[in-house]
């Protein structure tokens, strides 16, 4: 299934925008927002941590073998011929067939990436090894599956999955927009991390019952279950979903406290920087109004289940970001509305 060479920068960058929708769409709809000299480094960026995603989440691999992936795309960065054939690695894995096709195209992607000026490829190479590093920790740490035992190891799996992210992006609004001086810059490190942890936070949140099920994956830090009198074992039992949802409380605390550092990273993007600001606000909309329906269900504590907001609220958020995002002052109107009830329009 290995992607055939794709040599030439220009059908590189066409091939990795063809990819991208087909492993996230969301993502791929807030790309959009960004100015022409952001959009492909983000996107290319984005490709490059999906890879290595795909590697560590793949039920069919030993822990020794993602470890063996993972070392291995990291060389993709030096070595051109390396980049070409890890794609053939994708006999190997068990995803969907959307990610195989993005692993297919490793090559393609590091073709892009080697299109790139000199210091975004240097941006995305320091914070992408960052995370690959971590993954790699964390796959031979828990060799049968993602089982973390405290909170402050669960701080430490969001920094490297997410919490890299957001100083990359941070990262390249500096080198790419005139907007983003060092004044900005400094202010936005504060809370940059907590930028991109907050969605992952979220999204673990929501997504309880479908990691254990499907990922063999439980975030959920065992300290703060077996103080509740359960166990990540009995995690989706029914006669203990009450203890499971009062064991989730600090990780709601934590991720509301998350949320409002992204909001004040968003804040302290100037005026001027709007697209990126229009970028940044999106999915922090979404991560507002999950935590809204998270706050009220234990949905995602049920076998099969999960938490997420309608596609209606989905399109609706996305037109009222696109104009609240003006000022802090509507940014935090729109908000605020969000955590009181489903920001829908009318039929």
């Amino acid at each position: 299934m290995r992607a055939p060479e794709t040599t030439a920068p220009a059908a590189a960058d066409r091939a990795s925008r063809l990819l991208l929708p087909r492993v996230s769409r969301t993502f791929a709809l807030g790309i959009k927002m960004l100015p022409a000299k952001l959009e492909s480094p983000v996107r290319i960026g984005y490709l490059l941590c999906r890879i290595a995603d795909t590697v560590e989440d793949d039920l069919a691999l030993s822990a020794e073998r993602k470890a063996e992936l993972l070392d291995a795309f990291l060389s993709c960065f030096d070595d051109p011929a390396r980049a070409d054939t890890f794609g053939a690695r994708v006999a190997e894995f068990t995803a969907n067939d959307d990610y195989l096709a993005l692993v297919a195209h490793t090559g393609t992607v590091f073709v892009a990436f080697r299109a790139l000026d000199e210091p975004t490829r240097a941006i995305l190479r320091r914070w992408v090894t960052e995370m690959v590093r971590g993954m790699r920790e964390f796959v031979l740490a828990h060799p049968h599956g993602i089982r973390i035992a405290s909170v402050e190891e669960f701080r430490r799996y969001c920094y490297f999955v997410a919490g890299t992210v957001g100083h990359l992006l941070t990262e390249l609004w500096h080198v790419h927009s005139a907007f983003v001086g060092n004044g900005t810059y400094t202010r936005l490190l504060t809370d940059c991390e907590a930028f991109g942890e907050a969605l992952q936070t979220v999204n673990i949140l929501k997504d309880i019952a479908w990691d254990a099920e499907h990922e063999n994956a439980i975030y959920v830090p065992a300290d703060l279950l077996a103080a509740a009198g359960s166990a990540h074992d009995t995690i989706l039992r029914p006669d203990l979903r009450a203890a499971n949802r009062a064991a989730l409380e600090p990780l709601m605390r934590l991720a509301q406290d998350d949320v409002e550092r992204a909001l004040r990273y968003i804040e302290a993007l100037p005026a001027g920087a709007m697209r990126v600001r229009l970028f940044c606000v999106l999915p922090v909309l979404f991560a507002v109004a999950t935590m809204r329906e998270l706050e009220q269900s234990d949905a995602m504590l049920v076998s099969g289940g999960g938490v997420k907001i309608s596609r209606a609220e989905v399109r609706a958020l996305v037109i009222a970001g696109s104009t609240s995002t003006l000022t802090n002052r509507t940014l935090r109107w729109l908000v605020d509305r969000v955590r009181k009830r489903p920001f829908t329009f009318p039929a």
